[in-house]
């Protein structure tokens, strides 16, 4: 006798911003899935060509469409497709950033590691650069609280040194595959953040609500970092949305991200830290890396240099 296989309804949520191409090539890859019982739904967040119509033309039923009245950013925008999705009854939700080509195992891989284990709330997929498709973007990371410092691992050529799965302290927002029971614990994204540190700050709600989250090797997308946000001079009131998330209120979000872990007071310090050239120092000492300590203070002064222009965490 067969064993039965149980393949729960998996909705797939994808957000356009004027990303035309991106998304079209995201979904052709889509096409090519294994898994068996999933939807495809896309939030248009107020694209200012013809996307939606172009793209309700070219998928029309095997896409859900919905068409935002203005850009509400990356997580509340995510939150959209996520509460038409619950309502309709799913069981895990995958939020996909649309400048990514999948490979046809990956959802298949994400539920089957969620089943695994009732303790696991979030998998995500092993991240390459789409330009440099052998190079690791994010194997998942690990969170340094003391030092306020998020530490992904990747940024190198795949040789097999992260093809294990395991726990993570979180994993990028790219390739993220939600439990429903999880949202039911600690809702949505936080819809005050535009852009940003969303996926860090939600997987850190998630562990402290007692959920596992787990990296996925076999899982894997190609993504075409920065993508969005180099469209955004070319529309200047989101280049102005960007660039608060990247000043004043980034710092909020990275201190309510510290407040998941320590008291209000205390939570100041890992938040300097983040912001210093400190951390990465601390960091390095800590380790042993003597010879990541110049490369990692050139990354950090680089990155104070370049605050105002750019979110601090690149997805």
């Amino acid at each position: 006798m067969e064993e039965t296989v149980n393949y729960p309804k998996a909705s797939i949520i994808i957000l356009n911003w004027n990303g035309l191409k991106d998304t079209i090539e995201c979904l052709e890859s889509l096409k090519k899935i294994t898994y068996p019982n999933y939807e495809v739904i896309i939030v248009d967040n107020a694209s200012s060509g013809y996307d939606v119509r172009i793209l309700r033309q070219q998928y029309g039923d095997t896409i859900h469409m919905i068409a935002n009245d203005q850009n509400y950013g990356f997580p509340e925008g995510c939150n959209i497709g996520m509460r038409y999705a619950l309502g309709k009854g799913t069981d895990y939700l995958l939020l996909l950033n649309n400048d990514t080509v999948v490979a046809p195992e990956f959802l298949t891989e994400l539920v089957k590691v969620a089943e695994s284990d009732d303790s696991i709330g979030i998998t995500g997929s092993k991240v390459y650069y789409y330009q440099r498709p052998n190079t690791i973007q994010s194997a998942g990371g690990k969170m340094r609280w003391w030092l306020g410092y998020f530490e992904p691992y990747g940024e190198e050529e795949d040789v097999g040194q992260f093809d294990d799965i395991a726990e993570r302290d979180f994993v990028f927002g790219t390739s993220f595959l939600i439990k429903k029971k999880v949202v039911n614990k600690i809702s949505f994204l936080d819809p005050n953040i535009f852009l940003g540190v969303d996926d860090h700050v939600y997987c850190a709600r998630a562990k402290r609500a007692g959920f596992k989250v787990v990296y996925v090797p076999k899982s894997k997308v190609w993504h075409k970092a920065g993508a969005s946000r180099a469209k955004a001079p070319q529309f200047p009131e989101t280049q102005a949305l960007i660039k608060k998330a990247a000043g004043g209120r980034g710092y909020k979000h990275l201190y309510r991200l510290f407040r998941t872990r320590f008291p209000p007071v205390v939570a100041i310090l890992p938040l300097t830290l983040n912001l210093s050239l400190v951390g990465d120092l601390l960091l390095y000492i800590w380790r042993g890396e003597w010879q990541r300590i110049k490369r990692g203070l050139l990354r950090r002064l680089k990155r104070l240099l370049r605050v105002n222009n750019k979110s601090q965490l690149p997805h």
